[in-house]
């Protein structure tokens, strides 16, 4: 057997065994808090499971979405850095300015403010 197989192997049955261990050997100690749901930091009001969301929890996943993305995009090249050579360089870095741009823009447009009160905007006062 080559190491590849026994590690294909052996990580699995070492994750069985300690989450079996972890079951057989954990304190059980059920309370109320336990068992109620709890979605995306608001705990449910008396059975009513569902509330209504502020625009910045669905801004928050879109610029997750776009960062796992960019990820996913860059990857590629970080594996391939010594193929690629200059071309390579240069197409990663337009994505980049790309990428640099739209935040900007996000910053520039104060979507990234998460409170309720906005920041002032610069007022030009006479005194």
């Amino acid at each position: 057997m080559n190491s590849l197989t026994i590690y294909l192997i052996l990580v699995p049955v070492i994750g069985f065994v300690l989450l079996l261990l972890n079951i057989l050997l954990a304190k059980h100690v059920p309370y109320s808090e336990k068992v109620t749901s709890y979605e995306c930091g608001f705990s449910p009001i008396y059975g009513q499971n569902r509330s209504p969301f502020t625009i910045q929890f669905y801004l928050v996943g879109i610029l997750f979405l776009i960062f796992d993305i960019e990820i996913f995009m860059t990857m590629p090249y970080a594996l391939t850095v010594y193929e690629t050579s200059h071309y390579g360089f240069w197409i990663v870095m337009v994505f980049f300015v790309i990428l640099i741009l739209g935040f900007v823009f996000e910053f520039n447009s104060k979507a990234l403010y998460f409170s309720q009160v906005q920041p002032a905007e610069d007022e030009d006062t006479e005194e």
